[in-house]
């Protein structure tokens, strides 16, 4: 995989730029790069949760230190805890 890593991406980058759908074969790079990442894709998943529901993401440099932010910078005040089991 990594010795075709540089030629997968071109590949896909040149059928992007020719208008060129390849949803499989940009959703298997996009599969490849989280899963060889440790933190990108829980880190993005807590993120976008917090977007869309203020479910509140762990500091990464503040274990244990749970923040909602403000995505937008607009609506009202939002209110959110961590679900304690």
């Amino acid at each position: 995989m990594r010795q075709a890593n540089d030629g997968w991406r071109r590949c896909l980058a040149a059928a992007v730029t020719a208008g060129v759908p390849c949803p499989a074969f940009s959703a298997a790079l996009s599969f490849y790069d989280g899963f060889r990442c440790g933190r990108l894709p829980a880190s993005l998943l807590q993120a976008q949760r917090d977007y869309f529901g203020a479910h509140q993401y762990e500091l990464m440099d503040q274990p244990g230190k749970f923040v909602h932010t403000n995505w937008t910078g607009r609506g009202g005040q939002v209110a959110s805890s961590t679900y304690q089991a």
